[in-house]
């Protein structure tokens, strides 16, 4: 049974946060993504998941397959799995996150905060095995 209360749960990254907004069995998972400024996300696939991004404040550029596009904001960007993408903040930006669940792996092909593949293990731990030694983070 559906519960009534609600969900959010905050995952600190070392390019912001992000808040998943649905439970963990939901067949479908929102989050809001909160990137800083000058920060971006990993050059990554994923194995199984599948997502569509969108830009809901601020700016922000996605990499889709080596192709940098200034994402426009309120729109769509739809990745298939095995597709590479990054995110990178012109200023601090907010985006939707609508997603198959996170099953698989996400295949980080280049990363400035050096983790690693991130697999079903790993993403069970805190913050994804992510530690920050910024205690602004």
């Amino acid at each position: 049974m559906p519960s009534t209360a609600p969900n959010c749960q905050r995952v600190e990254k070392p390019w912001g946060y992000e808040l998943i907004l649905t439970p963990p069995e939901a067949k479908a998972v929102g989050k809001i993504l909160h990137v800083s400024a000058g920060f971006k996300l990993s050059y990554q696939y994923h194995d199984q998941k599948e997502e569509t991004l969108v830009l809901l404040s601020g700016q922000a550029k996605i990499i889709l397959d080596d192709q940098e596009i200034i994402m426009e904001p309120q729109k769509g960007y739809f990745i298939p799995p095995f597709f590479k993408h990054r995110i990178i903040a012109v200023t601090d930006c907010d985006l939707m996150e609508s997603s198959t669940p996170e099953t698989g792996n996400t295949f980080r092909l280049s990363d400035d905060y050096q983790r690693p593949t991130e697999t079903e293990t790993l993403r069970n731990t805190p913050n994804r095995g992510w530690t920050s030694n910024d205690p602004q983070k």
